[in-house]
């Protein structure tokens, strides 16, 4: 598992016990006569998709409480986010909203009598800054994990048959969660001087061989840390269960640059990329050392500067992978000639954008490229063009009520949601679905 543990700091509380009597807490004790452990909280983050956010919070009370005793205005949650790369390392505070709290178990899971700890849930979108686990470094071009500390502070008094909890002040972190994210391993190897760092899930050992489906980052998850390029947009739920039942499971693997793929050996997306030939030589690698991965389904993909890299890949190593899955491709179309075009042409692959996209337009990136295929005689090539980018959950919305609209750039959501769907050979078919059918001839 990959976590992080952040330093704890004391924590202080008053119990206030039915008969009156008041007892100040510091040393991990409700009464003197109880072995009880210090209060403190647990953060729980989750990928949506506009990256990792905290939503909710598990507080181990550290003494059971019946169930009813808790309600959303039984505390009140302050956060301080901060991030070690800025010169002034504080950058945002506030109070996060409470949309929910009940007791639970340890893992936050409701309880139907008594329990000692409690879970509140708070309020998220991709509006609300407070929430968000990670943070864009406009000096460094790159998302990375921010701290929050958090300090919940009881408002209301919780009534128990041994007495009364008043008086709770919790700043004391026991830890995170990062939901899904913490079934990936991570790694770091190094080729011909040039270091790749990568996470990598492996399904559940089965009897069978297993495709593997590689997913290539955008800029700004670039860097050391292997958990941002599957945090930094939900890139992450191709370990989800929704998407593994399509491949009867599935490995996954996402390589990390240390700065981005469009680092080409003359300039920026030049057509070429640094990183090329260690990143074929990681995934062979990693090919290698499972030895149950079916080397007829390896599928590759990838978003903006990750675009730009999978269509390198395809167009060297066209023969390697079964298909490939590209979202908002940064590679123009003028570095294409006719020759690769007409070499890629027998490769199942699927683009994907959108027309407000102003970072790669794609008159000049997926548009002509696709035309170019298709006229070659491309015979399961696709592209998913979308008007614009918008929540498709129903969850979050414009002031006018219409729904939520990101950058159009993001159209990597529609991929990592599986809303991406055409009619193929008279069958309404999901991207997924059309990826897991894919095997080389």
């Amino acid at each position: 598992m990959f976590k992080r543990f952040r330093k704890a700091t004391k924590t202080t509380m008053l119990l206030t016990l039915a008969v009156g009597t008041t007892l100040a807490f510091s040393s991990g004790a409700w009464a003197k006569d109880a072995k009880i452990q210090p209060a403190s909280y647990r953060t729980v983050a989750e990928v949506k998709d506009w990256g990792a956010t905290i939503t909710k919070i598990i507080v181990n009370l550290g003494k059971p409480i019946p169930k009813d005793a808790i309600t959303k205005d039984t505390f009140k949650v302050h956060v301080v986010r901060s991030d070690s790369r800025l010169v002034n390392p504080i950058f945002e505070e506030g109070n996060r909203k409470i949309t929910k709290a009940y007791v639970s178990d340890k893992d936050g899971n409701p309880v139907k009598k008594n329990g000692s700890y409690v879970v509140l849930e708070m309020e998220i979108g991709p509006a609300i800054t407070l929430g968000s686990a990670i943070h864009y470094d406009a000096v460094s071009g790159v998302n990375g994990w921010n701290d929050n500390k958090y300090t919940i502070t009881q408002q209301k008094a919780i009534k128990t048959q041994s007495g009364t909890i008043s008086g709770l002040k919790i700043d004391t972190s026991s830890g995170e969660i990062r939901k899904l994210v913490d079934q990936f391993t991570t790694g770091k190897v190094s080729y011909d001087g040039v270091t790749l760092t990568y996470a990598g899930y492996a399904p559940a050992k089965d009897k069978v061989k297993n495709p593997l489906v590689i997913w290539l980052h955008g800029m700004g998850e670039g860097g050391t840390d292997p958990t941002i390029p599957i945090s930094g947009n939900k890139a992450v739920n191709f370990a989800s269960k929704d998407i593994q039942a399509y491949f009867d499971g599935a490995y996954v693997l996402a390589p990390q640059t240390s700065t981005y793929w469009m680092d080409g050996f003359t300039g920026f997306g030049d057509g070429t990329s640094k990183y090329e030939q260690a990143l074929m030589s990681l995934i062979k690698d990693y090919v290698a050392k499972n030895k149950d991965i079916d080397t007829d389904r390896i599928y590759i993909g990838g978003d903006s500067n990750g675009g730009y890299m999978t269509m390198l890949m395809i167009r060297d190593y066209k023969d390697y992978f079964a298909a490939a899955v590209v979202a908002c491709e940064a590679l123009k179309d003028s570095l294409i000639t006719d020759e690769q075009i007409n070499e890629m042409k027998n490769l199942p692959i699927w683009f994907v954008a959108a027309k407000t996209d102003t970072i790669v337009p794609p008159n000049d990136y997926v548009i002509p490229t696709y035309n170019r295929l298709v006229n070659a005689g491309a015979k399961d090539v696709h592209m998913s063009l979308f008007d614009n980018v918008v929540d498709t959950s129903g969850l979050y919305k414009k002031s006018d009520k219409t729904p939520y609209e990101y950058n159009g750039h993001w159209s990597w959501i529609y991929v990592y949601n599986n809303e991406v769907s055409k009619v193929i050979n008279g069958k309404k078919t999901t991207m997924m679905e059309w990826l897991a059918s894919k095997t080389l001839d």
